[in-house]
């Protein structure tokens, strides 16, 4: 295993706000006494096999210089090679949402990079997502209906204004509102669940899209993914409803559900859009499930 640190940094994270940036902050890390090998991804999925190669070549701590997706496609790279030993995952926060580092400070880039500098870290779980074509696995969230329509929107048109986009991206689908069912039930459960529904969120962290606090209860280390199901609310009350995604009180509505679990299973009629830390991937959804402590990650 190598001590070396090797950085994955995105250049296009952050609207282009990495590239900028990531010179800096990695010379502030190589400062403080920390060893640190450089490679930039060229496009989409790239990460993800740099990260895979660098496994490869003995590399165990890893830095994802971007956002979140940037993070997740390192993940995937690293841990779609099937069992692998304990990894580590550090942070260059320089992309748009950064939404799991959210669950452990406010401070942008300093506190990840004190984590870093001083080696503090602790064990987190992962999502492992079994469909059709292959797996997932995801670091935040994983979610289904209104969530992954928004995310759907906000990449393809509204990416580039940041928080503004997400928000635009939420007006819109609340225009289009569909209330859908997706069969599914969870751990042991013997019946299926085919209510209709607004979303449904699997959450590992509290944080989506930056500042929404989807999944308060959610706690990245307990072994649990925070199931978070909404009813199929109307127009009007999802509008009313809106400000409460970002205080985390919308789980206290009577169409609102919440429990911790472990095992989803799905049983849907094909391929649909699903939102996975913040990216969009079109799939047909077998099983989730939690992988406890499956990596360090320096927080």
């Amino acid at each position: 295993m190598r001590e070396t640190f090797i950085a994955i940094v995105n250049p296009a994270a952050g609207g282009g706000r990495s590239a900028k940036l990531a010179g800096v902050a990695l010379s502030r890390l190589k400062a403080a006494g920390l060893r640190i090998d450089v490679i930039a991804s060229s496009g989409p999925g790239h990460a993800s096999e740099l990260a895979n190669e660098a496994y490869l070549q003995g590399y165990r701590r890893f830095l994802a210089g971007g956002g979140d997706g940037t993070a997740h496609e390192i993940i995937n790279g690293i841990f779609s090679r099937g069992p692998v030993g304990k990894v580590e995952l550090g942070f260059l926060p320089l992309g748009t949402g950064n939404s799991f580092l959210r669950d452990f400070a406010h401070g942008g880039a300093d506190p990840s990079f004190e984590a870093l500098k001083i080696g503090r870290k602790r064990g987190v779980d992962l999502l492992r997502l079994r469909h059709a074509g292959g797996t997932l696995y995801s670091l935040n969230l994983l979610s289904v209906g209104f969530t992954a329509d928004v995310g759907a929107i906000t990449n393809r048109m509204f990416k580039p204004f940041g928080h503004l986009g997400y928000l635009l991206g939420v007006f819109v689908k609340v225009a289009q509102l569909k209330r859908r069912p997706f069969k599914m039930r969870c751990d042991d459960e013997k019946q299926w669940d085919e209510r209709r529904c607004l979303f449904l969120a699997f959450n590992n962290t509290k944080f989506t899209g930056g500042t929404m606090l989807i999944a308060p209860n959610a706690d990245p280390s307990d072994g649990l993914m925070e199931y978070v199901r909404w009813g199929p609310i109307g127009r009007l009350g999802l509008i009313r409803m809106l400000p409460r995604l970002y205080d985390g009180t919308h789980i206290e509505h009577p169409l609102a559900e919440r429990r911790g679990v472990r095992r989803v299973e799905f049983a849907l009629d094909g391929p649909v859009d699903v939102m996975v830390d913040g990216e969009i991937v079109t799939v047909d959804c077998k099983e989730l499930e939690i992988l406890p402590g499956a990596m360090d990650v320096y927080v």
